[in-house]
């Protein structure tokens, strides 16, 4: 599975860490929508990387993007992180729209870095940067 993130965005970038702190199991790997990799990602869900309100979350020809990767990605997790389909019940327009909100917001809530995310040594490997990588996991 692929998540595509803005590497720019604090918030993002945080997420990432958290994930790469909490997937034992090692499922994620992870493509920023500023490398070529996470725009052809992108691209084949029919997004845009301007303007971008979700991360997306990509597994072989599926593709999920708002709350509904947010919850696909916390149940991978496992437990204690799954819990958070009891959220699932409440109307996905609602979700998403407080989701997007957060999503336009996110440098002025959370900030922006010049610099794109660069995870550690030991992580590298979990990143793609090309297109031929995203497209044939």
């Amino acid at each position: 599975m692929i998540i595509v993130f803005d590497a720019h965005c604090l918030l993002c970038s945080a997420w990432v860490q958290f994930l790469l702190k909490h997937d034992r199991r090692r499922v994620f790997r992870f493509a920023s929508m500023q490398s070529e990799a996470g725009a052809a990602l992108l691209a084949q869900a029919g997004l845009s990387v301007t303007r971008l309100e979700t991360l997306l979350l990509v597994d072989g020809a599926r593709s999920w993007q708002h709350t509904a990767a947010i919850f696909r990605v916390l149940d991978r997790l496992g437990f204690p992180w799954k819990l958070a389909w009891i959220m699932w019940p409440l109307p996905a327009f609602m979700r998403d729209a407080a989701y997007r909100w957060c999503a336009r917001n996110r440098y002025r809530l959370f900030g922006r870095s010049d610099a794109c995310f660069l995870p550690a040594a030991e992580d590298r490997l979990r990143f793609i940067d090309s297109k031929v990588d995203a497209l044939n996991p």
